[in-house]
């Protein structure tokens, strides 16, 4: 098959490498502009640009994906099969374009988890199982007729980094069999079943805030729904704290203590929340660096009673 490949970030380069080294032909790459990044501010360009530089494959970074210029390019190239990874939506047009239509990989089983962050909302929901879907595009995001899916158990204490980075390598061998289904002739894509749809909105900073009112394992599946990107966070003597790791504590918890004050342990950060307690295992203090709990507990020299915010 012609495919133009389409993609963004790291979550791509894994499908991207794993079409290269096939026997289907990449007309070109779509991937977003250049952006500035770091302290100097110097342009930037996508984990996928990078890479089919790499391969030497021709790239096209389009500001607008309702340009005409772009529609142009594409349908002059009239690829057989347009593959979206971890990209932005498309026009209907653009879509449309390809023989076979646009197949687009996305990081859970849907119909559940659709939009933005599906990897994140499944660990803060404390999921067991997960996985990636490839589907035929249509207008009405993540909804489009399923091509095949793949499953994965999610492990108790697994975080978003270690997730995504297994469901992309994943996606690979997935891609390669989700094209060859297409090209079966008895392919016959299936309908998603609305009754089972759960969203997975792009993430807020308020998102990200930890309550401790919540039980410990909500509070424990929220950290690993955002570590170590964008990090759950909550204050500490005014500083802004973001934790990276935490482990559910066998700890009875305070009746006295109120959610979020610091248990009195010499070696363990341990925190109550609403009739549990966790332990904090990995932090970042507002303008240090990365530090284990111990670590913490000796460098603030915790005082009785002290809580986080």
């Amino acid at each position: 098959m012609k495919i133009v490949f389409m993609g963004t970030p790291e979550f791509a380069c894994v499908p991207l490498t794993a079409l290269h080294n096939s026997e289907h032909t990449i007309a070109t790459v779509v991937t977003g502009p250049d952006k500035p990044a770091g302290r100097g501010k110097n342009l930037r360009p996508t984990a996928v640009k990078e890479l089919a530089e790499q391969f030497a494959l021709p790239v096209i970074a389009p500001e607008s994906l309702r340009s005409e210029e772009f529609y142009q390019e594409l349908k002059t190239i009239a690829p057989d099969l347009i593959v979206v990874v971890a990209f932005r939506i498309l026009p209907e047009r653009i879509f449309g374009l390809p023989k076979f239509g646009s197949l687009n990989i996305h990081g859970s089983l849907l119909p559940r988890y659709r939009g933005a962050a599906p990897i994140q909302w499944a660990l803060i929901n404390g999921e067991k199982e997960t996985g990636l879907t490839s589907f035929l595009l249509k207008s009405k995001v993540d909804t489009g007729n399923i091509i095949l899916q793949q499953k994965t158990k999610i492990d108790d204490n697994e975080n978003y980094d270690s997730l995504y980075k297994r469901l992309s390598e994943m996606a690979g061998r997935f891609l390669l069999d989700s094209i060859k289904k297409i090209e079966s002739k008895d392919f016959r894509p299936v309908s998603q079943d609305e009754t089972l749809s759960t969203p997975a909105p792009k993430l807020k900073s308020s998102d990200a805030l930890l309550d401790f009112e919540k039980s410990a394992v909500k509070v424990h599946n929220l950290i690993r729904g955002l570590a170590t990107r964008p990090g759950a966070f909550t204050f500490f003597r005014g500083k802004k704290i973001k934790v990276y790791e935490s482990k559910l504590s066998d700890k009875a918890p305070e009746g006295s203590a109120k959610p979020g004050t610091i248990l009195h342990n010499k070696s363990e950060l341990l925190v109550q929340c609403d009739n549990s307690v966790l332990e904090l295992t990995e932090l970042l203090p507002e303008g240090k660096k990365v530090m284990d709990g111990r670590s913490f507990i000796n460098g603030y020299r915790l005082k009785s009673g002290e809580s986080f915010d």
